[in-house]
């Protein structure tokens, strides 16, 4: 028999009961459908991480205040939120060889106002590495010069979100607002940044100098001279950031004369070991996601399996007719491994089908990434091609070692 003819013979064998077949393939859609799926979300999850690290920066690190404990065990005094200082920011960028830029920030929350506009926002004042550390650029106008971060001047920059709601289509540039009760100038725009990696809108900001946030608009906090809420660190290289962290936490244990044995004062968080958890979390997820779909293949296959062997059973004489007119073992192993090949394939089709369709569902409606990929498809293809060849051979193989004079006695 020709392969035509095989699949021909296979296809009229199993449209005699459709709906058996139907129902036989239906644990190859969905595990092909979930396979799909899953893997798809993954990789979406996984490209929305990458967003993420270059959002953020693969080569930054961020210290922190944070009250530690002291000799004994008792919490020191809330005065140690302020623990860090400009001090600790040149000491870091003049000390650690692997630090490219160091500065320092203070932050808070105000309403801006602008005439009969107003916008509540968060506010940042910062030192001149900042900018090159979170890769801000200016659209529109002027950045901050020196004067400007030596004397506590009244200049501003504002984010595309602000400008947008003081401004209008106007730049604003040259306008004077108000932080809260303090009169400023804007003297520029930031270039758009739209949606952070964790949701925020980044546009959402203005941006003063470090002194000026100090004198004007931190007045309340009860700051110690020289104080930073933050100091972002910009290394000359991802591969130096563990090693610019191990020697940044010793150059503060050592200016703030900590103790063996203490509490830290400070906290380094390393954005790039943050996100490579969240990475290798997601990938443990995906592969549970991709076991979860493997087992729904599992069970598909099992039931081509189980099928075909009733199907052997009840064709048992129709068997032994083929065998006496001369087919061998051989035409009737390949015509029950079409049949289950076709039941697979078959499946696989309308899985890949709905799998393609769910997962642009819940691209559309859903709250998760999701990432189409031809690969991922062609790989579901494959998948249900094997299972048909690895489910069916065994019942393919029973019925070509059947013995025809057998098969002919039986009812």
């Amino acid at each position: 028999m020709t392969l035509l003819d095989i699949l021909r013979t296979a296809f009229f064998a199993l449209r005699g009961n459709w709906m058996r077949s139907a129902l036989t393939s239906l644990g190859v859609i969905i595990g092909i459908a979930a396979v799909i799926v899953m893997v798809s979300i993954g990789q979406g999850t996984q490209a929305e991480i990458d967003k993420m690290v270059s959002g953020l920066g693969s080569q930054r690190l961020d210290i922190g205040s944070s009250g530690g404990m002291g000799p004994g065990g008792a919490r020191m005094a809330q005065g140690s939120r302020w623990s860090l200082n400009v001090g600790d920011v040149e000491a870091i960028r003049n000390e650690v060889p692997e630090v490219q830029y160091a500065a320092g920030s203070l932050r808070g929350g105000a309403q801006i106002v602008y005439g009969v506009n107003n916008t509540s926002t968060q506010w940042q004042g910062v030192q001149a590495d900042w900018f090159p550390i979170n890769d801000w650029q200016i659209a529109q106008g002027n950045g901050f010069d020196a004067a400007d971060y030596g004397g506590g001047s009244k200049s501003v920059l504002i984010g595309e979100t602000v400008r947008k709601t003081l401004f209008g289509e106007d730049s604003g540039i040259g306008q004077a607002i108000r932080i809260g009760r303090v009169p400023f100038t804007v003297v520029g725009v930031l270039g758009s940044k739209g949606q952070g990696g964790f949701g925020q809108d980044q546009d959402d900001i203005v941006v003063v100098p470090l002194e000026t946030a100090r004198r004007r608009l931190s007045t309340s906090q009860d700051m110690p001279p020289g104080a930073v809420q933050q100091i972002a660190v910009g290394v000359d290289d991802a591969r130096n950031l563990d090693s610019a962290q191990s020697e940044i936490e010793g150059l503060l244990r050592q200016r703030h004369k900590i103790e063996p044995g203490a509490d830290d004062d400070f906290s380094v968080r390393n954005i790039a070991q943050i996100v490579a958890t969240r990475t290798a979390t997601t990938n443990l997820m995906s592969k549970l996601l991709g076991a979860v779909a493997g087992i729904c293949l599992i069970i598909g296959g099992i039931g081509i399996m189980n099928i075909m062997l009733v199907s052997v059973t009840e064709r048992i004489r129709e068997i032994g007719l083929r065998m006496a007119v001369g087919a061998g073992p051989s035409d009737v192993r390949r015509q029950f491994l079409a049949e289950a090949m076709l039941i697979s394939l078959g499946g696989g089709v309308i899985g890949i089908g709905i799998g393609v369709a769910g997962a642009l569902i819940v691209g559309k409606i859903g709250d998760l990434p999701v990432q189409l990929d031809t690969q991922v498809v062609l790989l579901a293809a494959a998948f249900s091609i094997c299972t048909g060849l690895f489910f069916g051979y065994y019942p393919a193989r029973k019925a070509s070692l059947l013995d025809p004079i057998e098969a002919l006695r039986s009812q």
